[in-house]
């Protein structure tokens, strides 16, 4: 499919903007500038123009670069995030009907799938030998992450993945985005969009990288806007390098954005504009809150806001908007409704003048009948002054089918006497018996040093 003649490739933004500016990961720096005339594709890149190209660098910085240069150019972009099960791959590469890939040393070996191109990326951008001259409305392909068999691949493209960033401010020539997410999952793809298309430079994740050192480079570069999940937000502002930045603007997605965690940020930030924002893969990105309090505002359901109209169905928000992806590619379920309303599956529940996620319709604990969500939980304890991060699920029980349990990560570490132990998981259930009814109140609590964070930034749960 050809572009309107209104429509510009993303290659197109970035030569539209003035000035230099940068992607920093941890080992490498690259000037847009340089793309101008040049590629990081080298001599292969011509092979790739209409083709369905699977995005499978392992180096995150070389995989930005691809998508700068694909978009306009290949019909399809398949972005292979990391952690997909090689496995999976043959039918992700079937699905999308791959002709070509992207690669770099790290890439997973993809000669057993039998793409007749690959193209390896250069270590630094170097003069263009030619530059394809077709404009397509590339398809951008997000590869989800399911939790068990193949994983979803959610078609968009660049109209649909940057509507939300038209009213966006642009940057000021000193901007430094930065993020804890990696750009080929959806949160971070646009962060990496938002510092692309606002003419502002962009300091990329490592998952090899510590808290301290990511921290320590955050402010290295001079840091100025920042986004993560709140379980990200939650491990940074445990480590002593939070110190070392100074962010103008703090921005929480892809879990929920309790007042504990909001408060947090505040306090450690009294300067900066703290947002959260509501998202998924397929919705895409609803709102914004920056008002500094959890949930958002109920008349957000009474008029179209931005061009997005949201309702409630059975407890489970639903979205409509021009920001919702095109479909699921190569399956038969529809990814909206027949209105048109993508179902999120996030449950909310309306409080006077305020909307709060209570959690996901699959993530409930049903004790004895009653149904508590973890999330709901994991607030409450969060607000404990001694709790940095909690983590809420069943365990089974003879009696009511499940019982609620915690594992608790405080905010002073973990070296406190036994007795000491008892005193504060005794203070903390009085707080959520004084907060919850009796069924939601855990029946025991662990303290642990940590709790694991998948790599798409969120808390892995597990029912035990």
């Amino acid at each position: 499919m050809s572009m309107a003649g209104s429509e510009t490739a993303l290659r197109d933004h970035v030569a539209a903007a003035p000035g230099q500016r940068w992607l920093w990961d941890r080992d490498r720096s690259i000037c847009l500038t340089d793309l101008h005339r040049g590629t990081i594709l080298g001599a292969g890149f011509p092979s790739l123009a209409g083709g369905s190209v699977l995005v499978a660098a392992e180096n995150q910085i070389n995989a930005a670069i691809a998508l700068i240069e694909l978009d306009g150019v290949a019909r399809r972009v398949v972005i292979l995030p990391p952690g997909v099960e090689f496995g999976h791959l043959a039918e992700i590469v079937a699905a999308a009907q791959v002709d070509a890939a992207v690669v770099d040393n790290g890439s997973p070996p993809l000669k057993t799938l039998g793409l007749p191109v690959q193209v390896c990326c250069e270590s630094s951008i170097i003069p263009a030998s030619e530059d394809p001259a077709s404009r397509v409305c590339t398809e951008w392909v997000l590869v989800t992450s399911g939790t068990t068999g193949v994983p979803k691949m959610v078609v968009h493209n660049l109209a649909s993945l940057t509507a939300p960033l038209q009213a966006a401010s642009p940057a000021d020539g000193a901007t430094v985005w930065g993020t804890f997410y990696d750009i080929r999952r959806y949160g971070g793809l646009q962060i990496y969009l938002r510092a692309l298309l606002g003419g502002a430079s962009l300091v990329l994740s490592n998952p090899e990288e510590s808290v301290a050192d990511h921290l320590a480079r955050l402010g290295q570069h001079g840091v100025t806007h920042l986004s993560g999940t709140p379980s990200h937000w939650r491990r940074a502002l445990m480590n002593p390098a939070i110190e070392k930045i100074a962010p103008r603007y703090v921005r929480l997605s892809g879990e929920i954005a309790d007042q504990a965690i909001l408060d947090g940020l505040r306090a450690t930030f009294p300067q900066a504009v703290i947002g959260h924002a509501y998202a998924s893969t397929e919705a895409g990105v609803a709102f914004d809150v920056n008002d500094g309090r959890a949930g958002f505002p109920a008349d957000y359901f009474a008029a179209t806001r931005d061009g997005v109209e949201m309702k409630i169905v059975d407890g489970s928000l639903r979205i409509r908007s021009p920001r919702t992806a095109l479909a699921y590619l190569d399956t038969a379920q529809a990814l909206a409704g027949a209105d048109g309303f993508v179902d999120t599956g996030d449950i909310v529940e309306q409080d006077g003048d305020r909307c709060f996620f209570a959690g996901r319709k699959g993530g409930i604990i049903n004790i004895g009948g009653m149904k508590v969500h973890p999330e709901e939980v994991e607030a409450v304890i969060n607000r404990h002054p001694r709790v940095r991060m909690s983590l809420v699920r069943g365990r089974q029980s003879p009696i009511t089918g499940s019982v609620v349990v915690a594992d608790v990560v405080l905010s002073s570490g973990q070296d406190l006497e036994s007795k000491r132990q008892i005193e504060v998981k005794s203070d903390i259930l009085k707080f959520c018996s004084d907060a919850l009814p009796r069924h939601k109140v855990p029946a025991s609590i662990s303290f642990v040093p940590k709790l694991d964070v998948a790599a798409t930034g969120k808390l892995v749960r597990r029912q035990g």
